[in-house]
């Protein structure tokens, strides 16, 4: 249960987040500053790349190697393919992972490492293998960390992730916000360098000041009714969140709110493109998960009753690009079954902004559902 007094009492908040998440979501800004700092200092704007490589491969644990594979493929496009290397082992601890380079990695292909640990044996193991294959290796990693040694002696580019000293204990939490830009922000600087994206160090300042921006609408001084992010968060407690994206930038959005819903608050939600989503999601919308649905037994006691799960559809949208846009049709296939709909759409901005401003606004959403609800 949801307890929505909590959301307008920035004490009470603040006494509820042992994790620091909301800190983490608010210094967003100050820590891309930061990692594009470090990135400097490690010589990435240095570099002098022969040109593209072949295939760029990303290794590292949890949501957050995921959303930065999710994020880098989308910004490159058809530029080289993005993949992440998914671990193998049978404990998600960091002495059970192990990564495999496909076969046909070699010297034209580049390897990204992020962790937010650095412990992990097998990315070291997987370094090494780097090293023998010709691979071009660089890490983001907590400095002082094993990874940092096996990178160095690998002869790869080891660039230190920007943490903060409240997050030593909180360090695995992979979709926690700070997490996040903290390993993104070299990575955006390094595949500008190599042509692979357009990130220049402008680019990556205005991204910082979209997401203090942010953090000023949705901070949690901020009351609910003027408020995004407590107002999303308020809108899907007892929810299935149904998340329909539409926009280039709008799609690996949907796809970290999912994440963060699940590994924060431990809330299930459902993600699709539109206008692939109106398909996908029709039968959720007239089915048992449909807002008008109701228990066969109207007259029973519901007062020690857990609500029912019912959808609500949360479009997350890009600027349309021509004016072809699906929303029309997801607001009315939504409003025919009863459905709510919650909407966000950025601010105008370049690409880099517009996705910042999406990953900020439910970043804060999947916080204060987490806190309010005592995940």
């Amino acid at each position: 249960m949801l307890d929505e007094s909590l959301l307008d009492t920035p004490e009470a908040l603040a006494e509820a987040d042992r994790r620091a998440l909301l800190r983490g979501a608010a210094e967003a800004g100050a820590r891309v500053r930061t990692a594009a700092r470090h990135a400097t200092e490690a010589g990435v704007h240095d570099l002098k790349p022969d040109g593209r490589p072949r295939a760029i491969l990303i290794a590292g644990p949890g949501a957050a190697a995921t959303c930065v594979a999710d994020l880098l493929g989308t910004l490159a496009g058809a530029t080289s393919p993005v993949t992440r290397l998914a671990p193998a082992g049978v404990a998600p601890a960091a002495g059970a992972l192990r990564w495999e380079l496909p076969g046909w990695a070699g010297s034209v292909d580049l390897l990204l490492i992020t962790t937010p640990d650095g412990t992990e044996p097998g990315l070291a193991l997987l370094a090494e293998q780097a090293y023998r294959r010709g691979c071009t290796v660089v890490a983001v990693a907590p400095a002082g960390t094993p990874l940092t040694e096996a990178v160095h002696g690998n002869h790869g580019l080891f660039v230190p992730m920007a943490t903060a000293p409240y997050e030593q204990e909180e360090a695995l939490i992979a979709s926690a916000p700070g997490v996040l830009w903290a390993l993104l922000t070299p990575l955006l600087a390094l595949l500008d360098r190599t042509g692979m994206l357009t990130a220049p160090p402008d680019a990556v300042e205005k991204v910082a000041d979209r997401l203090d921006h942010i953090a000023e609408r949705c901070g949690p001084a901020i009351a609910t009714y003027s408020n995004p992010a407590k107002t999303l968060a308020a809108e899907l407690a007892d929810a299935l969140p149904l998340i329909w994206t539409e926009g280039v930038s709008a799609g690996p959005a949907g796809r970290r709110f999912a994440a963060a819903l699940a590994e924060l608050s431990g809330h299930p939600a459902l993600v699709a493109e539109l206008p692939e989503a109106l398909a996908s999601h029709n039968a959720l919308l007239a089915g048992r998960l449909a807002a008008s649905a109701d228990p066969d037994d109207f007259f029973r006691d519901r007062v020690e009753e857990t609500p029912a799960l019912h959808a609500r559809v949360v479009l997350l949208r890009d600027r349309p690009i021509g004016g072809l846009t699906a929303a029309p049709a997801a607001r009315d296939l939504a409003l025919s079954h009863d459905t709510p709909i919650s909407e966000l759409e950025p601010e105008p901005g370049d690409e880099l902004e517009t996705l910042a401003e999406l990953i900020a606004i439910t970043d804060f959403a999947a916080v204060y559902l987490a806190l309010a609800s005592g995940a």
